[in-house]
């Protein structure tokens, strides 16, 4: 039987891939309770619109997070989207 340690929770990104699970969720929700609006008010569509903003700052921290390993009582930390500083 395999033990919920911090490093297993980090190795397999469990709480960011939870959030984007149930923004997803949120978001087809919203959106469907959108469309079925008979006649959306100026409010409801900034709603709507925070909602889908809210989502690409989501995103963006998922997949720019960086992960950290340990090699030889070092830490290095890897991010793959990263520019090099030339």
């Amino acid at each position: 039987m395999s033990k919920f340690t911090p490093e297993w929770l980090d190795k397999w990104r469990i709480w960011p891939r939870m959030i984007i699970t149930l923004y997803g969720i949120a978001f087809y929700e919203t959106t469907t309770w959108f469309m079925a609006l008979p006649d959306p008010t100026n409010a409801q569509a900034g709603f709507v619109s925070v909602v889908v903003g809210a989502g690409a700052g989501f995103f963006g921290i998922y997949v720019n997070g960086r992960v950290t390993t340990q090699t030889n009582d070092q830490t290095s930390t890897s991010n793959s989207n990263r520019v090099d500083d030339r």
